[in-house]
């Protein structure tokens, strides 16, 4: 057995209660007639009363072989809590009748004789409240008030430090191999073999994560003994810091849990477990791995509960009956988690769990989203796990380079918008119904970041509510309902906004009040005079449906990344203006940087829209949106309406829109969005020159598309071979899409953390993914040119 603390191993003191009030009289100047024995592992505990005032004051007598650093430690540690937390309530000892200066530890403790030794006495006051009420009697807010007073705590002392903190105690979790010594003194063969399982779920689970666990000096022992408590099972007062020590943090958490738990059955004790972590992530958030190790540091603690007890009743060192008052509890809980499982057990009380078999959830998401959802991508599908910056991990924990999803503007999980939206979702999360200066602020920074005229923003949650709502204002403003999108472009999911998505619209699903024109398309020639957009505004007025508005996106994501000039958007905003039509800026792909030249797409063209709409890279994958607009088409609308979304700029969703405006400017982002476009264009053109399947590549920043065909010559569309590219690069570790009326353009739009070093990663998978697809894999014969 590893060493232990000698306090452990003497006998504790002999005081009558008699004695004990005359020792308050004699060293304290306090006046009581009697003294009641409260119980004590290894000191005695004195509830002092006079006849004629009641209680008056609490005597400790210590342990002789306890130190007096150790006991001044303790003195210290109540000051500091006191500075730090004034409101937590905890016992603060009072000076003896000699002390001196008050600010020395040891002005609080007095010299006192005892039948075989000199002792250490301490008095405290009386706390309000009641000891060791009966843990079941605990309800649900009080367990939850339990944890929160636990974090409190524990947050009041993480700034204290003192030498004697960094002892052996068997309670605490780093202790374990001294518990194990006492395992032989276990009585009963079934605790026995309980103990030993939840140490040997130690010894596999804690012990190797155990110098990266939050560690700090915490009280040790908090429980239903050392707390007083109101009517209400509120803690009003912590007690004895005789076992505060330098540990993991969660050795709080594993005592608190495991004295709350007694006297329930087994799955209540998981739902009391869960409840406390809750009210101690009120105050102190749990980090992953401190979260899935809660349960075994609760077995762990009951299991040393059990060894500690029948040892000291074992050596004589305390009262049998009152050193094993509580196993008869502890073995049941303990026994509960072994036969529960201790992996089941960790996701029960942590939340977190194993993810499951890769097929049994593909079966699963069929059943319960249905044959309407879209199928998953990839022949063998993605099965994501996390994610950092622009690269993403499967459950089998294969990388991948992401440079499909542009919802994770600035990179997947960024830090700086993660916390942004869990510091405030700990805080506060409400509606714009009442003041909150994120969403102003964000609405002050996105007018900042457009023309002019652009003077008032709207808060929604995604791209489809956006458009759907510049559509409805389009609508209101110009009194008409004729609307123009391209030909496979892509919008949102509405009802009204479905009808200007043709690129999700079923075979023959037309709306009479869309019309579509092909955009132009530099690769193939064609419709660069605008020809197209003047027959589609003509077939409305030919059907009486005068246009309310135009909308696109500005790097044409749908219509398979085609090059816009500057000209000829100019020229197509020009008559939608001319034909009483509002121009619907869709930023939804575009914006945010996508194109690195500005912050909106629409800007590189010298356009002013008359709304701006925003969704996916907004908060990072944060469901937050917006619609830019002028207030002047507001104010007639006001007259008969208000716009209100109970979701939209909420303070969680405004945190998380700034914090990532932050990190585009803090990052310099744009002109790196620049930098990386421009060297990923450069090598997929230099390594494709002689690729006949390869016809196109193109885009601007890094909103960028490859398109296949079948040979240059002819350069029609090869979606098949699109297809298999895809698939073959998700081998080699990169993840694309196809987009385009066609299905034949490779659409790489990756994260915005997306950088030149990412570069030869990509183009690299893209050749041998080409190779594995090709009729000759890998070989160009000279004087020839390969196919794929």
């Amino acid at each position: 057995m590893d060493e232990i603390d000698p306090v452990l191993l003497a006998d504790p003191p002999t005081f009558t209660g008699a004695e004990a009030a005359a020792l308050a009289g004699s060293h304290f100047a306090l006046e009581a007639d009697s003294g009641l024995s409260l119980g004590s592992e290894r000191d005695q505990t004195f509830l002092l009363s006079r006849a004629d005032a009641g209680p008056v004051g609490v005597l400790k007598v210590s342990n002789a072989a306890e130190s007096t650093a150790t006991l001044d430690m303790e003195a210290l540690v109540v000051r500091h809590i006191a500075r730090v937390d004034p409101e937590l309530a905890v016992a603060r000892p009072l000076a003896h009748r000699d002390a001196g200066d008050l600010d020395d530890p040891a002005s609080y403790r007095a010299e006192v004789a005892g039948a075989r030794a000199t002792h250490w006495a301490r008095l405290y006051p009386v706390m309000p409240g009641r000891m060791r009420s009966a843990p079941s009697s605990l309800d649900d807010r009080a367990v939850i008030a339990w944890g929160a007073t636990t974090a409190r705590l524990a947050r009041a002392m993480r700034g204290f430090s003192h030498p004697s903190a960094h002892r052996a105690l068997p309670w605490d979790l780093k202790s374990v191999p001294m518990v194990r010594g006492m395992v032989p003194a276990i009585r009963r063969p079934e605790w026995r073999v309980a103990v030993e399982q939840a140490l040997d779920r130690y010894d596999a689970t804690i012990a190797p994560r155990w110098e990266s666990l939050r560690a700090q000096v915490v009280h040790g022992d908090l429980n239903i003994d050392n707390a007083l408590v109101d009517d209400a099972g509120l803690i009003t007062g912590i007690i004895d810091f005789g076992d505060m020590s330098h540990t993991a943090l969660i050795t709080d958490l594993a005592s608190v849990i495991d004295s709350l738990v007694l006297d329930r059955g087994v799955e209540e004790a998981f739902r009391v477990a869960r409840l406390v972590l809750d009210g101690y992530q009120q105050v102190t958030p749990l980090e992953s791995d401190e979260l899935v190790l809660i349960s075994d540091a609760w077995a762990a603690r009951a299991a040393a509960g059990i060894a500690i007890a029948s040892w000291r009743s074992a050596e004589g060192l305390e009262d049998p009956e009152f050193a094993e008052r509580d196993l008869a509890r502890l073995h049941p809980i303990l026994q509960g988690i072994i036969d529960t499982g201790f992996e089941e057990s960790a996701a029960r009380v942590s939340g977190l769990r194993r993810p499951p078999p890769r097929d049994d959830l593909i079966r699963r998401r069929a059943e319960a989203l249905g044959p309407a959802m879209e199928p998953l991508t990839y022949d063998e599908p993605l099965y994501v796990e996390r994610a950092s910056g622009v690269w993403m991990y499967d459950a089998d924990g294969t990388r991948y380079l992401d440079a499909y999803n542009n919802v994770p503007c600035v990179g997947h999980a960024h830090p700086r918008v993660t916390e942004a939206i869990a510091r405030q979702a700990r805080t506060v999360n409400t509606h714009l119904r009442y003041l909150h200066g994120d969403a102003i602020e964000l609405a002050e920074r996105l007018i900042a970041s457009c023309p002019p005229g652009l003077d008032t923003v709207l808060f929604v949650n995604s791209g489809s509510e956006a458009n759907d709502l510049a559509w409805r204002l389009a609508t209101h403003v110009t009194g008409r309902r004729g609307a123009l999108c391209t030909h496979f472009a892509y919008h949102g999911i509405s009802e009204a906004i479905a009808a200007l998505s043709p690129e999700t619209l079923y075979a023959g699903q037309v709306s009479e009040h869309v019309e579509r024109w092909r955009p132009a398309d530099a690769y193939r020639g064609l419709h660069l005079d605008a020809g197209e957009f003047s027959a589609a505004l003509a077939r409305l007025e030919a059907k009486s449906l005068p246009p309310a508005a135009v909308i696109l996106d500005g790097v044409m994501q749908s219509d398979g990344v085609l090059t816009l000039t500057a000209e000829h958007v100019a020229d197509l905003a020009r008559r939608t203006r001319e034909a009483g039509a509002l121009w619907i800026a869709d930023e939804v792909q575009g914006g945010h940087g996508r194109t690195g030249e500005s912050m909106w797409s629409f800007q590189r063209f010298g356009i002013e829209p008359d709304f701006v709409t925003l969704g996916k890279p907004m908060g990072n994958g944060h469901p937050v949106a917006a619609v830019i607009t002028r207030r002047e088409y507001l104010e007639g609308f006001a007259d008969d309406s208000v716009i209100f979304s109970t979701f939209g700029g909420n303070p969680v969703s405004a945190a998380a829109g700034l914090a990532v405006l932050d990190v585009l400017a803090d990052e310099c982002v744009l002109p790196r969005v620049v930098a990386a476009g421009e060297a990923l264009r450069a090598g997929l053109v230099s390594v494709t020159a002689d690729l006949e399947c390869v016809g196109d590549v193109r885009g601007v920043g890094l909103a960028n598309g490859i398109e296949i065909v079948t040979d240059r010559a002819s350069k029609q569309p090869d979606a098949r071979t699109a297809s298999r590219i895809k698939e073959s690069m998700k081998r080699h570790g990169v993840l694309v899409g196809t987009t385009g009326p066609e299905g034949n353009v490779l659409k790489v739009r990756p994260p915005l953390a997306f950088t030149e070093r990412e570069v030869p990663v990509f183009v690299g998978a893209f050749l041998r993914a080409v190779a594995e697809v090709g009729d000759r894999p890998g070989v160009t014969e000279p004087g020839t040119r390969s196919t794929c």
